[in-house]
């Protein structure tokens, strides 16, 4: 299984949020420093523009840039991805995956980007079992009937639990639903125990963030409980 360490961006600066909350943002630093660290240890990092996902077209597309051109990462982009020329911009300046919300909804929009660009991924932002729209305010159809209708045209998935990111209060319990593909998980991540049930349940990913920055958790021990530990 794959750990993806999170850099949130907002105005340029790297912070994490409460529950996706806008008003409750804790800042961490600067981006580039902290993907230079990340870099020692994996290969590929989780970067999300929340202006970009607040404002409806990514704000911080330098930000990524820089940290691509000056760590050699690999990325994994969201945040404001509504149009084409957004997604193309993001896979102009060098990001790997790009990364879809309630847009992905739009079945004529994505037929067209998924036949364009490669590693289109869909984030299946979730509160209690149904997909958050309108910046994780309102809510709208069920998750597993959002993943039945998009699998036909994408074959990686971040279920992202609402209630639970940035909060460190443990994963959400989840039977498997998902038949294929990449399934990566994000939210509330506080142990490596955590990452040892993910693994178990049969994600290919998982997304840290907030665990890493209150220093909660070890990245170089992630990495090693999810070498090591089956997925079913």
């Amino acid at each position: 299984m794959e750990v993806y360490p999170a850099i949130d961006l907002m105005g340029g600066k790297a912070v994490r949020l409460y529950k996706g909350r806008r008003e409750e943002v804790r800042v961490y630093g600067e981006p580039v420093e902290i993907a230079e660290r990340f870099a020692e240890l994996v290969d590929k990092i989780h970067i999300v523009d929340l202006d970009g996902a607040f404002e409806g077209f990514p704000r911080n597309l330098d930000v990524v840039r820089e940290i691509i051109e000056e760590t050699g990462l690999r990325v994994q982009f969201g945040g404001g991805l509504r149009s084409y020329e957004a997604i193309a911009k993001a896979y102009e300046i060098g990001v790997e995956n790009a990364i879809l919300g309630t847009k992905a909804l739009d079945l004529r929009f994505l037929d067209r980007i998924t036949e364009e660009f490669e590693g289109i991924t869909v984030s299946l932002d979730s509160r209690n079992g149904r997909i958050t729209v309108r910046g994780w305010l309102e809510s709208g159809m069920p998750v597993r009937e959002a993943y039945e209708t998009l699998k036909p045209y994408v074959n990686r998935f971040i279920y992202t639990s609402v209630e639970r990111d940035g909060t460190l209060t443990g994963i959400e319990e989840i039977k498997r639903f998902w038949q294929s593909g990449e399934f990566i998980y994000a939210g509330g991540v506080s142990s490596a125990e955590d990452v040892g049930k993910l693994a178990k349940a049969g994600f290919s990913g998982v997304v840290v963030g907030k665990a890493l920055y209150e220093r909660k958790l070890a990245l170089e021990e992630l990495l090693e409980v999810a070498k090591c530990s089956p997925s079913e």
